[in-house]
């Protein structure tokens, strides 16, 4: 980091941040990979999570593929908050606007403590009708009510981790993500089997277990993402005297959280409404959806890293009015994104069978999952400059053009085309849904940006 003084509203002299005077390829790669590593780790809990329930039964892992829609919910609000939060932070900071980079930071704690009491609540009422609206198989509604009461109740870890994560991010500090994240996620995968099977003389607890070992992990990520912004976040000041809500700083995070909550919830309208055309088939078929949902975090979460990394750097460099390290984001993410995805194709189409049965997959599962893996990973070849592109719409203030790609992708061409083809050629052709959709948000996501890159980045 430069040596470079500037004195903050506080009139305490600041350094010259790195998002705007280190290389880009150094600097992306620095802000990304520990987000990328942690993303990694993550996805690895999301699997092993699942390949424990899975040893219980069928019922269970089916019922922990239902509960995801609310589970994405959850993570939806979090985390689209948490655009806004970052998009506001690191743009003030660009522009050296330090007192409205301290009200973004402490607003935002306000706002996850207000999203985990919704949801606690729900979980408390809701969780029962949520499944029998889906199922009337007793087994699944009980496991079901089990996990989703405990991770929604529970959820202040999550709310937390996430908006205090942001804002390590929105100041340059991902390493310290890293660390929270990787330790919540690795505790999850050890308490997993230890809480489900009752090893080492805790209860054998079946699906609550695994929905305890997954909120521990995050009470605990949670408690050390508090700690490093207490002690290493010093470009920012967050104090329980400062926490209040002040209607300007809220627009303006919600101006693009908004957006980003929508477009992330629309996720959990299109993974229901698959649930729902799938179990009209069989209850196997929305459990290879479910495992699907698992096993492809391994390749998209790595790019939801890299744009964790990224985001900050185009907001800060578009309040800095820096147009050349803009555009060399841009074209170095979507080639990183794209050669990551490139790699989930290759694994799919090779050794689908061979995943599968990490889950205790019986015969049907394994000859529906194995044609629905290498189907739905064609959509790869567009899905990383999709991603790419709609985080950059956010990082400059625009997160409706996300909002409209995500809502024409997943609820205009998605959801139906699935209903279509299964309605006309049954379950097999279910799955050619997702590269339709994934061409669809392709050409729609171009156009978006040449809009905004002649609005925004061009006129710099």
């Amino acid at each position: 980091m430069e040596k470079t003084k500037v004195a903050g509203n506080s009139g305490k002299p600041k350094k010259e941040n790195k998002m705007g005077v280190m290389p880009i390829p150094k600097l992306l790669i620095s802000m990304s990979l520990p987000m990328i590593i942690s993303m990694i780790v993550q996805a690895l809990y999301n699997v092993v999570d699942s390949i424990f329930v899975s040893q219980i039964s069928e019922n269970a892992l089916t019922a922990v593929s239902l509960a995801f829609p609310i589970q994405n919910l959850m993570i939806a609000v979090a985390s689209g908050t948490g655009v806004g939060v970052n998009a506001l932070l690191s743009r003030s900071l660009g522009e050296k606007n330090y007192d409205q980079a301290n009200k973004a930071a402490n607003n935002s704690i306000l706002l996850a403590l207000i999203g985990f009491a919704a949801f606690c609540l729900f979980g408390i009422f809701g969780s029962r009708p949520f499944f029998a609206m889906q199922t009337d198989n007793t087994e699944i509604i009980e496991y079901g009510v089990q996990y989703m009461t405990i991770v929604c109740g529970l959820s202040v870890g999550l709310f937390l981790q996430i908006t205090l994560e942001r804002l390590l991010q929105s100041t340059g500090r991902t390493f310290y993500t890293m660390i929270t994240q990787g330790t919540g996620a690795i505790l999850n995968i050890i308490f997993d089997p230890i809480l489900i099977f009752g090893y080492f003389g805790f209860p054998k607890m079946g699906a609550a277990g695994a929905a305890l070992a997954t909120v521990f992990g995050q009470i605990v990520a949670m408690f050390l993402a508090i700690w490093f912004n207490v002690k290493r976040n010093h470009e920012i000041e967050v104090h329980p005297t400062h926490m209040r809500l002040e209607g300007r700083t809220v627009r303006a995070i919600y101006s693009v959280g908004v957006p980003s909550i929508l477009m992330m919830s629309i996720g959990s309208v299109m993974t229901f409404g698959m649930n729902k055309i799938l179990l009209v088939f069989s209850s196997t078929a929305a459990a290879v959806f479910g495992v699907y949902f698992k096993l492809q975090s391994f390749f998209f979460m790595p790019v939801f890293g890299l744009n964790n990394g990224m985001v900050p750097i185009i907001a800060f460099n578009y309040g800095a009015h820096k147009k050349e390290r803009i555009t060399h984001t841009i074209r170095l993410s979507c080639t990183f994104a794209f050669a990551m995805m490139m790699l989930g194709l290759l694994v799919f189409q090779l050794i689908p069978d061979k995943l599968l049965l990490l889950f205790n997959a019986s015969e049907d599962m394994i000859s529906i999952g194995s044609n629905a893996l290498r189907i739905i990973s064609w959509s790869y070849l567009f899905a990383g400059f999709c991603i790419i592109l709609s985080s950059v719409f956010q990082a400059l203030g625009n997160g409706v053009y996300s909002l409209i790609v995500s809502v024409a992708r997943q609820l205009l061409v998605l959801l139906p085309s699935a209903w279509i083809l299964a309605e006309a050629f049954g379950l097999h052709a279910v799955w050619w849904s997702f590269p339709i959709a994934e061409i669809a948000s392709i050409l729609l996501s171009v156009v978006l940006f040449l809009k905004i890159y002649r609005q925004k980045i061009q006129t710099l």
